[in-house]
């Protein structure tokens, strides 16, 4: 009996069928799941890798509340194009503080994985007011609204309490502190020594960015999600990074 005799054997035989699929099915998983139980972490950890300042973090929400992860990945893949296009592929640790993270492959716009210190606080304003005025092929809608929606921090405590409750390391001295710091990092005549001992150079390595975000007297969310999109990419020095081998 040839072998394509004793596959149509299992092909017509429903009951054989099923098991030998249960059977594929489980080795398989076995494969991928068992070895994750003897890693310690499933995430490399990387130098500089910190949590969101409280600024930062509600610059998030208003990102993913207007849907701009819709048309904008935060995943460079290590493909040539790629990385001659957007910079150092993206690592699995910069998103490890994102809930939830923005990797994909759909793309309208750019990726924004390496999108901080690229282009000036001035350009992003423009851009979110008329992004036409700076890329005229673009299909963003406006988003000038958001510098006119004020935010005083008032619940920021709650959103990284909760974030703090799905793993992300904040201190209870950055939580004591939430309110202050949110509103110290965009208003570069604020005492923000604390804000950067907490989350800058002598913690991790990198100071934090403090100023006038969006250029107006008052804070807004337009403050916020620039304070977000001018720290993606900036935290991990890819000129001192060297992958651990041993994974």
């Amino acid at each position: 009996m040839g072998i394509l005799d004793k596959h149509k054997i299992i092909e017509t035989n429903a009951t054989l069928l099923l098991v030998f699929s249960f059977l594929v099915v489980t080795v398989g998983g076995l494969v991928q799941i068992v070895p994750l139980f003897y890693l310690e972490n499933t995430i490399e950890e990387v130098e500089g890798v910190r949590p969101y300042t409280p600024l930062e973090l509600a610059g998030r929400n208003v990102y993913l509340r207007e849907g701009c992860y819709v048309c904008h990945s935060q995943m460079i893949r290590p493909m040539r194009d790629e990385v001659e296009r957007y910079g150092h592929y993206s690592l699995a640790a910069e998103s490890m503080y994102d809930h939830p993270f923005q990797w994909g492959s759909k793309r309208t716009g750019p990726d924004l994985a390496r999108v901080g210190g690229r282009y000036s606080d001035e350009w992003h304003q423009d851009h979110f007011q008329n992004a036409k005025s700076v890329v005229p092929e673009s299909v963003m809608p406006p988003y000038g609204f958001l510098a006119r929606k004020e935010i005083d921090g008032r619940y920021i405590h709650d959103i990284m309490s909760t974030h703090r409750f799905v793993g992300v390391p904040y201190t209870d001295e950055m939580m004591e502190n939430a309110v202050a710091d949110f509103m110290a990092q965009a208003d570069p005549n604020a005492d923000s020594d604390g804000l950067q001992a907490r989350y800058g150079e002598e913690a991790f390595g990198h100071a934090v960015n403090v100023r006038n975000f969006d250029g107006q007297p008052q804070l807004t969310e337009m403050d916020a999600l620039i304070a977000y999109i001018q720290v993606l990419g900036t935290m991990v020095d890819f000129s001192t990074f060297t992958p651990d081998a041993s994974r």
